[in-house]
């Protein structure tokens, strides 16, 4: 069950409910700008830090975050692999990162930090608009995990 901050944000109560009911299975969007929680689709900037957001989800025993930042989402202008790494080791959670995605270029980085708790990407409008071919991503990570396991 993937569920936004808005609930963490609002209503914290809501959110550690759904993790006690359904352990294991709740992953949080998290979406970010300047390292400052976004919520309201995106219209309000908090004054919430990521990083301290993302810790009181360690608490609640979130699964997983998906980390939008949204100054790059949907802009084709490569994904912040440093905050989405920082987050990641900030806190014991995996991280999805999103927002950005350009290219193969971008799936490589992401493929080399996921050691460091990055454990997937959303991709978006690099497939609409062509710049990345999925066949091509999938096959390169396949690859490229298949090399580390050797």
């Amino acid at each position: 069950m993937s569920l936004s901050v808005l609930a963490a944000v609002k209503d914290p109560g809501f959110l550690q409910d759904a993790c006690s009911a359904f352990h294991g299975h709740i992953i949080v969007g998290l979406d970010a700008k300047d390292g400052k929680v976004a919520t309201d689709g995106w219209a309000k900037i908090t004054k919430n830090d990521v990083i301290d957001m993302a810790k009181r989800f360690e608490d609640f025993g979130v699964e997983s975050i998906i980390y939008t930042d949204i100054g790059r989402d949907g802009m084709l202008s490569g994904v912040n692999i440093e905050a989405t790494v920082r987050l990641a080791n900030a806190t014991r959670i995996p991280v999805i990162a999103s927002g950005g995605v350009t290219d193969l270029r971008d799936i490589e980085a992401l493929c080399q930090v996921a050691d460091e708790g990055v454990e997937g990407v959303i991709l978006g409008r690099s497939i609409y608009e062509g710049t990345l071919d999925f066949e091509e991503a999938l096959d390169f990570v396949d690859d490229y995990f298949e090399e580390i396991e050797e």
